[in-house]
């Protein structure tokens, strides 16, 4: 069994040691340039195009993280990138579900407990006590039921918040009043005061946090933003901060990475920048579920979280 690994951002060399150990079997190699040789499975993280182009013979590329959007644009852009015919299986947790549900419980409590507001009142040397918000009447909106979206508004439920959450399918989650669908799009949204986005990026979610999205939000509602950076018209945020009707937003992804030093979230207090580090993959975990799929593949069946490329995640 042959197995090509890269990823990029990441030392590789614990990596692959982790695999070895776990097929001791394995053939398993660090991908290098003019590396063509052939392979059985691609172990990959936003990889240099060459990784894939012309790799045939592929029983698998297994992408080492939850989102899949990079590679179908990598596939759309390169004829000669390896792909369409090949099934490509994500990490499903590993670890990050917990990450991401800690991660949006502390952003949601911080804009409940208007902590953002009294850091910025420390800032000013004032002193002013602010009303308290009941649970009950505070409106927390999750865009993307997948299985992190899941998480985060099942336990964000548990808070006695009203929770509401959005995906292209009807779910039912314990506490959470569910929608789908254009027909709903505005109902869920009217009167949310934290809109927590976990969508996957597809063409159609593009840009789906800006000016209009926000017009239907509660005034003085707060965003964060824990998918993909395209989902955010940035300069459509930056307005809506400006004029009030958002209050703040606390942000994890961008459309640039790392965040460029002149781009005006930097300068704007009321956003709060993360660098990509609300749900990290965890070795462990992550090489436990690689050669669980690959057994599952080498005995002809099909593993779970198999991506759905017509969908794009």
């Amino acid at each position: 069994m042959r197995i090509l690994f890269s990823m990029t951002g990441k030392d590789p060399a614990p990596w692959i040691s982790a695999i070895r150990r776990a097929l001791p079997g394995a053939d398993v190699r660090e991908w290098k340039e003019g590396d063509v040789d052939a392979a059985d499975y691609a172990l990959i993280w936003k990889p240099a195009p060459a990784v894939l182009r012309n790799r045939a013979g592929l029983k698998a590329i297994i992408n080492m993280g939850a989102g899949v959007d990079w590679i179908l644009e990598l596939m759309a852009s390169d004829p000669d990138v390896s792909g369409s015919d090949v099934p490509i299986y994500r990490i499903e947790d590993a670890g990050m579900a917990s990450q991401m549900v800690e991660y949006a419980t502390y952003a949601t409590l911080r804009y409940f407990r208007r902590f953002d507001e009294y850091e910025r009142q420390q800032r000013e040397g004032i002193w002013r006590p602010l009303k308290v918000y009941a649970t009950g009447d505070f409106t927390v909106g999750v865009l993307g039921l997948g299985s992190l979206g899941a998480a985060v508004a099942g336990e964000l439920a548990t808070f006695g918040f009203t929770v509401r959450g959005y995906s292209r399918s009807l779910k039912s989650i314990s506490g959470v009043r569910c929608f789908s669908g254009s027909d709903s799009w505005e109902s869920f949204l009217e009167g949310v005061h934290v809109l927590i986005n976990l969508l996957p990026n597809t063409p159609q979610t593009s840009g789906v946090l800006n000016s209009r999205t926000f017009s239907r939000l509660e005034r003085g509602a707060c965003i964060v933003n824990l998918a993909r950076g395209g989902h955010l018209v940035d300069e459509d945020l930056v307005a809506a901060i400006r004029e009030g009707q958002i209050a703040g937003a606390t942000l994890d992804v961008f459309k640039g990475e790392p965040l460029a030093d002149d781009h005006p979230f930097w300068k704007e207090s009321r956003i709060t920048v993360t660098p990509h580090i609300s749900a990290q993959t965890r070795m462990e975990e992550s090489v436990d579920q690689v050669v669980a799929k690959i057994g599952e593949i080498e005995l002809g069946r099909i593993p779970t979280g198999r991506a759905d490329v017509s969908r794009g995640y």
